[in-house]
Formats: structure tokens, sequence, C-alpha cells
């Protein structure tokens, strides 16, 4: 099963969340329906703008790592390199 590395935004220069999932559909509907409270549900932080697909899941957890160790600026670079419209990717994947 792969394992998808992932950037969540509040919105186009918002805030920003990074997190990992082996089912990222699921787990992008669980923060854009605030299933699960926390960070990206108190601070309104549900478009998918930027992810990556591992098949080795131990290369998703370091990059996980690598990412959340970022600065802001770097993850801003990053999105903007792959999705220069901070478009929500969700609707991509899922349909």
């Amino acid at each position: 099963m792969d394992s998808c590395v992932y950037i969540l935004a509040s919105g186009k220069n918002g805030t920003l969340y990074v997190g990992l999932s082996t089912d990222i559909i699921h787990r992008v509907y669980q923060h854009k329906t605030k299933a699960i409270k926390g960070f990206t549900s108190k601070y309104n932080v549900d478009q998918l703008v930027h992810f990556e697909i591992y098949e080795d899941f131990f290369e998703a957890i370091a990059r996980e790592k690598q990412l959340k160790r970022w600065k802001r600026a770097w993850k801003i670079r990053l999105i903007e390199e792959h999705n220069p419209s901070w478009d929500d990717l969700y609707e991509m994947i899922c349909c």
C-alpha cells in the first residue's frame, strides 16, 4: 500500500499542516469534515495543496519529518512549484 505525504492549507499563503497517510482520500476527508478535533479543525486547514506518493512507508516517514523541519518559506516554494494557484487537489484524487 502506498503512503502519501501531504500538505494542507487554510488558503493561499495560509496556515500549513504536513501529514502522512496510507489512505490519503479518507484522511483528507477527515480533515475536511473536521471529524477529528485538533490543529487542522481549529485553524480550518482543509485544502490539499501538495502531496507526494511513496511505495516505501519508511521513506514517506523520513520525508514527512523532513518537511516538518522545513522553514515555512521552503514549504510555500514547494507548493508553488507544483501548484502555483494553490488549488485544492482533493477533487483530483478522490474522483
